[in-house]
Protein backbone atom coordinates (compact mmCIF):
# COMPACT_ATOMS: atom_id res chain seq x y z
CA UNK A 1 0.00 0.00 0.00
CA UNK A 2 1.40 3.55 -0.63
CA UNK A 3 1.82 6.43 1.47
CA UNK A 4 -1.00 8.00 -0.21
CA UNK A 5 -3.49 4.94 0.51
CA UNK A 6 -1.95 4.52 4.32
CA UNK A 7 -2.91 7.99 4.93
CA UNK A 8 -6.54 8.46 3.50
CA UNK A 9 -7.22 4.69 5.31
CA UNK A 10 -5.79 6.11 8.84
CA UNK A 11 -7.90 9.12 8.43
CA UNK A 12 -10.83 6.87 7.63
CA UNK A 13 -10.55 4.91 10.48
CA UNK A 14 -10.14 8.17 12.64
CA UNK A 15 -13.08 9.55 11.39
CA UNK A 16 -15.17 6.32 11.73
CA UNK A 17 -13.80 3.73 14.10
CA UNK A 18 -14.62 -0.19 12.88
CA UNK A 19 -16.19 -1.12 15.97
CA UNK A 20 -19.19 1.57 16.12
CA UNK A 21 -21.70 0.11 14.13
CA UNK A 22 -24.04 2.48 12.09
CA UNK A 23 -27.13 3.72 12.92
CA UNK A 24 -29.83 1.06 11.66
CA UNK A 25 -33.52 3.77 9.67
CA UNK A 26 -36.08 1.66 10.04
CA UNK A 27 -38.14 1.14 6.73
CA UNK A 28 -40.88 3.64 6.06
CA UNK A 29 -43.67 1.17 5.44
CA UNK A 30 -45.99 2.98 2.78
CA UNK A 31 -48.84 1.28 2.82
CA UNK A 32 -48.96 2.43 7.16
CA UNK A 33 -52.12 4.89 8.32
CA UNK A 34 -49.35 7.16 9.94
CA UNK A 35 -48.07 7.37 6.45
CA UNK A 36 -50.88 8.16 5.13
CA UNK A 37 -51.92 10.95 7.08
CA UNK A 38 -48.40 12.37 7.23
CA UNK A 39 -48.19 12.56 2.91
CA UNK A 40 -52.03 13.77 2.83
CA UNK A 41 -51.05 17.05 4.82
CA UNK A 42 -47.93 17.41 2.92
CA UNK A 43 -50.14 17.58 -0.74
CA UNK A 44 -52.59 19.29 0.90
CA UNK A 45 -49.93 21.67 1.85
CA UNK A 46 -48.43 21.85 -1.75
CA UNK A 47 -51.72 22.87 -3.22
CA UNK A 48 -52.51 25.27 -0.77
CA UNK A 49 -48.94 26.56 -1.50
CA UNK A 50 -49.99 26.60 -5.17
CA UNK A 51 -53.34 28.07 -5.07
CA UNK A 52 -51.55 31.31 -2.80
CA UNK A 53 -49.29 31.43 -5.60
CA UNK A 54 -51.84 32.18 -8.10
CA UNK A 55 -53.54 35.46 -8.82
CA UNK A 56 -56.57 34.00 -10.41
CA UNK A 57 -56.93 31.35 -7.86
CA UNK A 58 -57.25 34.13 -5.11
CA UNK A 59 -59.96 36.26 -7.15
CA UNK A 60 -61.70 33.08 -7.88
CA UNK A 61 -61.70 32.56 -4.14
CA UNK A 62 -61.66 35.52 -2.51
CA UNK A 63 -62.28 38.29 -4.71
CA UNK A 64 -65.39 36.88 -6.63
CA UNK A 65 -67.59 35.90 -4.11
CA UNK A 66 -66.78 39.42 -2.06
CA UNK A 67 -68.03 41.50 -5.27
CA UNK A 68 -70.80 38.95 -6.19
CA UNK A 69 -72.58 39.34 -2.48
CA UNK A 70 -72.40 42.46 -2.73
CA UNK A 71 -73.87 43.28 -5.96
CA UNK A 72 -76.62 40.99 -4.67
CA UNK A 73 -77.09 42.86 -1.31
CA UNK A 74 -77.21 46.34 -3.87
CA UNK A 75 -79.40 45.26 -6.62
CA UNK A 76 -81.76 43.30 -4.80
CA UNK A 77 -81.58 43.36 -1.66
CA UNK A 78 -84.22 45.75 -0.79
CA UNK A 79 -86.45 44.94 -3.29
CA UNK A 80 -86.63 41.02 -2.00
CA UNK A 81 -87.16 42.45 2.03
CA UNK A 82 -90.21 44.56 0.27
CA UNK A 83 -91.42 41.52 -1.37
CA UNK A 84 -90.96 39.07 1.67
CA UNK A 85 -90.70 40.96 4.61
CA UNK A 86 -87.36 38.93 5.62
CA UNK A 87 -83.83 40.36 5.73
CA UNK A 88 -82.58 39.55 2.38
CA UNK A 89 -78.76 39.34 3.45
CA UNK A 90 -79.52 36.17 5.32
CA UNK A 91 -79.92 34.25 2.15
CA UNK A 92 -77.60 35.69 0.23
CA UNK A 93 -74.63 35.10 2.44
CA UNK A 94 -75.59 31.77 2.66
CA UNK A 95 -76.51 30.96 -0.79
CA UNK A 96 -72.48 32.61 -1.94
CA UNK A 97 -70.94 30.77 0.38
CA UNK A 98 -72.53 27.62 -0.73
CA UNK A 99 -71.68 28.85 -4.83
CA UNK A 100 -67.87 30.09 -3.86
CA UNK A 101 -67.48 26.14 -2.84
CA UNK A 102 -68.60 24.84 -5.76
CA UNK A 103 -66.96 27.04 -8.49
CA UNK A 104 -63.94 26.40 -6.33
CA UNK A 105 -64.30 22.81 -6.68
CA UNK A 106 -64.14 22.92 -10.22
CA UNK A 107 -60.86 25.47 -10.19
CA UNK A 108 -59.13 22.49 -8.20
CA UNK A 109 -60.70 19.53 -11.04
CA UNK A 110 -58.91 21.78 -13.53
CA UNK A 111 -55.69 21.73 -11.79
CA UNK A 112 -56.57 17.65 -11.69
CA UNK A 113 -56.14 18.09 -15.59
CA UNK A 114 -53.01 19.87 -15.48
CA UNK A 115 -51.14 17.48 -13.14
CA UNK A 116 -52.18 14.88 -14.98
CA UNK A 117 -51.65 16.35 -18.61
CA UNK A 118 -47.83 17.40 -17.32
CA UNK A 119 -46.97 13.91 -15.82
CA UNK A 120 -47.07 15.14 -12.37
CA UNK A 121 -49.55 11.93 -10.98
CA UNK A 122 -47.64 9.72 -12.75
CA UNK A 123 -44.73 10.73 -10.80
CA UNK A 124 -46.10 10.76 -7.66
CA UNK A 125 -47.74 7.20 -8.50
CA UNK A 126 -44.28 5.46 -9.61
CA UNK A 127 -42.79 7.24 -6.10
CA UNK A 128 -42.74 5.42 -2.60
CA UNK A 129 -45.92 7.18 -1.48
CA UNK A 130 -49.06 6.13 -0.03
CA UNK A 131 -51.82 5.78 -3.12
CA UNK A 132 -54.62 7.61 -0.97
CA UNK A 133 -52.35 10.45 -0.09
CA UNK A 134 -53.10 12.37 -3.40
CA UNK A 135 -56.75 12.31 -3.10
CA UNK A 136 -57.20 12.61 0.38
CA UNK A 137 -54.58 15.98 0.45
CA UNK A 138 -56.73 17.24 -2.07
CA UNK A 139 -59.93 16.99 -0.66
CA UNK A 140 -58.09 18.49 2.18
CA UNK A 141 -56.93 21.31 0.73
CA UNK A 142 -60.45 21.89 -0.51
CA UNK A 143 -61.56 22.20 2.97
CA UNK A 144 -59.21 24.67 3.77
CA UNK A 145 -59.71 26.85 0.73
CA UNK A 146 -63.98 26.57 1.05
CA UNK A 147 -63.56 27.80 5.03
CA UNK A 148 -61.07 30.52 3.96
CA UNK A 149 -63.67 31.48 0.80
CA UNK A 150 -66.52 30.99 3.66
CA UNK A 151 -64.89 33.85 6.50
CA UNK A 152 -63.64 35.62 3.66
CA UNK A 153 -67.43 36.21 2.60
CA UNK A 154 -68.77 36.71 6.29
CA UNK A 155 -66.66 38.96 7.37
CA UNK A 156 -68.21 40.75 4.17
CA UNK A 157 -71.62 39.72 4.87
CA UNK A 158 -70.73 41.34 8.55
CA UNK A 159 -70.08 44.77 7.17
CA UNK A 160 -73.69 44.28 5.42
CA UNK A 161 -75.86 44.01 8.36
CA UNK A 162 -75.22 39.94 8.53
CA UNK A 163 -75.12 39.24 12.38
CA UNK A 164 -75.46 35.82 14.69
CA UNK A 165 -78.74 35.78 16.70
CA UNK A 166 -78.70 32.47 17.84
CA UNK A 167 -75.28 32.52 19.77
CA UNK A 168 -71.91 31.30 18.88
CA UNK A 169 -72.47 27.68 18.87
CA UNK A 170 -75.02 28.22 16.45
CA UNK A 171 -72.60 30.22 14.48
CA UNK A 172 -69.90 28.08 14.24
CA UNK A 173 -72.45 25.28 12.89
CA UNK A 174 -73.53 27.46 10.40
CA UNK A 175 -69.97 28.17 9.00
CA UNK A 176 -69.54 24.23 8.91
CA UNK A 177 -72.21 23.75 6.53
CA UNK A 178 -70.35 24.91 3.07
CA UNK A 179 -67.51 23.12 4.38
CA UNK A 180 -69.95 19.87 4.42
CA UNK A 181 -71.49 20.90 1.45
CA UNK A 182 -67.94 21.17 -0.39
CA UNK A 183 -66.85 18.23 0.72
CA UNK A 184 -69.72 15.86 -1.10
CA UNK A 185 -69.27 18.21 -3.76
CA UNK A 186 -65.77 18.42 -4.47
CA UNK A 187 -66.07 14.09 -4.65
CA UNK A 188 -68.55 14.63 -7.17
CA UNK A 189 -66.44 17.17 -9.43
CA UNK A 190 -62.92 14.95 -8.86
CA UNK A 191 -65.24 11.89 -10.49
CA UNK A 192 -66.47 14.25 -13.24
CA UNK A 193 -62.89 15.29 -13.89
CA UNK A 194 -61.27 11.77 -14.55
CA UNK A 195 -63.86 10.92 -17.70
CA UNK A 196 -64.61 14.44 -19.01
CA UNK A 197 -62.07 16.94 -21.05
CA UNK A 198 -61.60 20.08 -19.52
CA UNK A 199 -64.12 22.02 -21.33
CA UNK A 200 -66.77 20.17 -20.82
CA UNK A 201 -66.51 20.02 -17.11
CA UNK A 202 -66.12 23.49 -16.79
CA UNK A 203 -69.40 23.67 -19.09
CA UNK A 204 -71.39 21.03 -17.27
CA UNK A 205 -70.46 22.35 -13.87
CA UNK A 206 -71.40 25.88 -14.87
CA UNK A 207 -74.83 24.60 -16.28
CA UNK A 208 -75.56 22.78 -12.62
CA UNK A 209 -74.25 26.05 -10.35
CA UNK A 210 -76.19 28.46 -12.43
CA UNK A 211 -79.64 26.14 -11.85
CA UNK A 212 -78.98 25.84 -8.30
CA UNK A 213 -77.55 29.79 -8.01
CA UNK A 214 -80.96 30.96 -9.31
CA UNK A 215 -83.82 28.08 -7.78
CA UNK A 216 -82.85 28.47 -4.86
CA UNK A 217 -84.46 29.36 -1.77
CA UNK A 218 -81.57 31.76 -0.81
CA UNK A 219 -83.49 34.82 -2.84
CA UNK A 220 -87.40 34.45 -1.98
CA UNK A 221 -88.84 31.99 0.19
CA UNK A 222 -90.35 28.92 -1.72
CA UNK A 223 -93.60 29.95 -1.91
CA UNK A 224 -92.73 32.47 -4.26
CA UNK A 225 -92.23 30.15 -7.53
CA UNK A 226 -94.66 28.59 -9.35
CA UNK A 227 -96.49 25.54 -7.56
CA UNK A 228 -95.08 22.51 -10.52
CA UNK A 229 -91.43 24.12 -8.96
CA UNK A 230 -92.23 24.36 -5.40
CA UNK A 231 -91.01 20.55 -4.50
CA UNK A 232 -87.89 20.71 -6.58
CA UNK A 233 -86.60 23.99 -4.91
CA UNK A 234 -87.70 23.02 -1.83
CA UNK A 235 -85.34 19.91 -1.72
CA UNK A 236 -82.28 20.59 -4.11
CA UNK A 237 -79.12 20.50 -1.98
CA UNK A 238 -78.64 24.42 -1.84
CA UNK A 239 -82.46 25.27 -1.23
CA UNK A 240 -81.37 22.63 2.00
CA UNK A 241 -78.05 23.70 3.26
CA UNK A 242 -79.13 27.73 2.79
CA UNK A 243 -82.67 27.14 4.95
CA UNK A 244 -80.30 25.32 7.55
CA UNK A 245 -78.03 28.22 7.74
CA UNK A 246 -80.82 30.68 7.77
CA UNK A 247 -82.05 29.14 10.54
CA UNK A 248 -78.98 28.50 12.63
CA UNK A 249 -78.05 32.49 11.96
CA UNK A 250 -81.39 34.60 12.28
CA UNK A 251 -84.25 32.70 12.30
CA UNK A 252 -86.42 29.32 10.90
CA UNK A 253 -86.21 25.31 10.98
CA UNK A 254 -83.03 24.01 11.49
CA UNK A 255 -83.26 20.02 12.22
CA UNK A 256 -85.59 19.00 8.97
CA UNK A 257 -83.08 21.66 6.13
CA UNK A 258 -79.98 20.34 7.93
CA UNK A 259 -81.10 16.21 7.92
CA UNK A 260 -81.35 16.72 4.12
CA UNK A 261 -78.57 17.91 3.80
CA UNK A 262 -76.90 15.83 5.35
CA UNK A 263 -78.48 13.23 3.00
CA UNK A 264 -77.88 15.05 -0.18
CA UNK A 265 -73.30 15.21 1.25
CA UNK A 266 -73.65 11.19 2.43
CA UNK A 267 -75.36 10.53 -1.21
CA UNK A 268 -72.72 12.35 -3.14
CA UNK A 269 -70.06 10.16 -1.01
CA UNK A 270 -71.47 7.34 -1.68
CA UNK A 271 -72.20 7.63 -5.22
CA UNK A 272 -69.14 9.36 -6.41
CA UNK A 273 -66.44 8.07 -4.20
CA UNK A 274 -65.79 5.38 -5.91
CA UNK A 275 -65.44 6.66 -9.03
CA UNK A 276 -63.12 9.07 -7.95
CA UNK A 277 -60.92 7.12 -6.38
CA UNK A 278 -61.03 4.76 -9.38
CA UNK A 279 -60.73 7.72 -11.82
CA UNK A 280 -57.72 9.17 -10.17
CA UNK A 281 -56.10 5.34 -9.99
CA UNK A 282 -56.42 4.80 -13.43
CA UNK A 283 -55.55 8.90 -14.28
CA UNK A 284 -51.76 8.07 -12.51
CA UNK A 285 -51.16 4.59 -14.33
CA UNK A 286 -52.25 6.64 -17.80
CA UNK A 287 -50.51 9.91 -17.52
Amino acid sequence: MSTVENSVAGTVTDVVPRDIPLPVVPPRIERALTTWAEQSFIQCKRMLLGWARSPSVTVQVLLYPALTLLMFDVVLGGSIKAVTGMPAIYGQVPMVMLVAAMTGAVVSALGFKVEKASGLLSRFWTMPIHRAAGLTGRLLAEVVRVLVTTLFVLAVGIALGFRFWNGPLAGIAMLMIPVLFALGFTVLVTALATITEGVVLVQVIGIVSNLLMFFNTGFVPVGAYPTWLQPIVENQPMSCAIDAMRGLAWDGPVAVPLLKTLIWTIGMLVLFAYPAIRGYQRAAETA
